[in-house]
């Protein structure tokens, strides 16, 4: 049964399947879709053309532009068929032409998205990925299936990111990067295949990180990628820099604990190859 708050305003043009439903202060355009599996949460804006489709839940304040298909199905062979699940956090915005697909049966059968993210105009968010809060993709950027962005991540125009990658907290990926391994906080990455340029410093200062710590924070990175022997640099480096820095344990932690078959991405690794 459709259950559809009295201060919801939707255009007569659009399609609200039975079995949706519709928060406080909703707004439907013309011509949107809605399918009957979704829920919109309080606030939510589909504009005109907009779809939200599948096992789908909005979280309030919400906004999808025209275009935009969230919770399309999962675009792997492997999956069954059987429902699955997408899971957006509050205040994300979806431009023109966004796709964010739900889940995969092989896969953990769930998509999520949290709070405040920007989704810019034809960006891709593929099967069981896992995005945290305040996260901007750029026009045209690509996620794989399986991915996992870490809060405050940064990915440029046309990025793209290989399955199961894992994106470290307040990483910069630079436009049009193939990112084939792990990238760690903080981290700058640029090129295709991509590799690691420096240390986000403006995302640090803007994260509240100050000038000694920073220092520190060069000083570890600069430990943990020379020589080649990354892993075996990390563990020394924790037992040197853990103590100084909770932006250093951060990086380690990613480095030593982190699950998943990928490599890192590392400074030169286009010219070298990682060593992860």
């Amino acid at each position: 049964m459709t259950r559809i708050a009295s201060s919801a305003v939707i255009d007569k043009r659009a399609v609200v399947e039975d079995g949706a439903t519709i928060g406080e202060n909703v707004k439907i355009g013309p011509l949107a879709y809605v399918g009957a599996d979704v829920v919109l949460g309080d606030n939510v804006t589909l504009m005109h053309h907009a779809i939200v489709e599948g096992v789908t839940e909005l979280g309030a304040g919400c906004t999808v532009f025209p275009m935009a298909v969230i919770g399309g199905a999962p675009q792997s062979v492997r999956h069954d068929g059987s429902a699955t699940r997408l899971i957006v956090g509050r205040n994300c915005t979806f431009r023109e032409g966004v796709t964010v697909n739900t889940g995969s049966s092989h896969g953990g059968a769930e998509t999520i998205l949290g709070d405040d993210n920007l989704l810019l105009a034809n960006s891709h968010v593929g099967h069981d990925c896992r995005l945290g809060s305040n996260i901007i993709l750029s026009n045209n950027v690509m996620i794989g299936g399986h991915a996992t962005v870490h809060d405050r991540v940064i990915l440029s125009g046309g990025a793209a990111i290989h399955q199961f990658v894992q994106i470290g907290r307040q990483a910069f990926v630079g436009g049009l990067a193939g990112v084939v391994n792990d990238i760690i906080p903080y981290a700058m990455v640029v090129d295709n295949p991509a590799f690691m340029g420096g240390l986000n410093v403006v995302g640090m200062q803007r994260a509240g990180i100050g000038r000694d710590e920073i220092h520190v924070v060069r000083k570890a990175y600069q430990a943990i990628f020379s020589g080649g022997q990354v892993l075996e640099n990390a563990k020394a480096a924790r037992e040197e820099f853990a103590d100084q820095s909770a932006a250093v344990r951060e990086i380690l932690d990613f480095i030593l604990d982190r699950d998943g078959d990928r490599a890192l991405t590392t400074p030169g690794s286009r010219r070298r190859g990682s060593t992860a």
